[in-house]
């Protein structure tokens, strides 16, 4: 059973940065890691959850949520079985759940649809406030 779990959320400044991680666990080796896709959305309260940025099985491709675009890095470990999303210039309206999923398929595209990610992390808290 492959579980996924979140770190590096906290309390930020706007303007700061921080970097968020997440780790695959169970069957999982470096080769069955590559094989999906992986993404970052985030849910704030009574908002839809929103597609952040996504990470093709390989590394090679990504994709960003327009409101993240030249914020955001997303980047990928497979050696560790760990996807980062480094998240500068924070505003207070990035505030929200941070969740990664994995994705059925290798390559990313822009749309973060949710019926096509079948493993979910539990979330990391993000807040940005002065």
């Amino acid at each position: 059973q492959l579980q996924l779990v979140e770190s590096g959320g906290g309390l930020v400044q706007p303007g700061g940065s921080l970097r968020l991680s997440c780790t695959a666990s169970g069957f999982t080796s470096a080769a069955t890691t590559s094989t999906n896709a992986i993404s970052w959305f985030r849910q704030a309260p009574g908002k839809e959850r929103e597609g952040v940025s996504c990470i093709s099985g390989g590394g090679g491709g990504t994709e960003y949520g327009n409101s993240v675009r030249g914020r955001f890095t997303i980047s990928r470990d497979n050696a560790k079985n760990t996807v980062y999303l480094q998240m500068n210039n924070l505003k207070p309206e990035d505030t929200a759940m941070y969740y990664c999923a994995r994705k059925r398929y290798y390559y990313c595209d822009n749309h973060f649809r949710l019926f096509e990610y079948d493993s979910w992390g539990q979330g990391t808290q993000v807040t940005v406030s002065s």
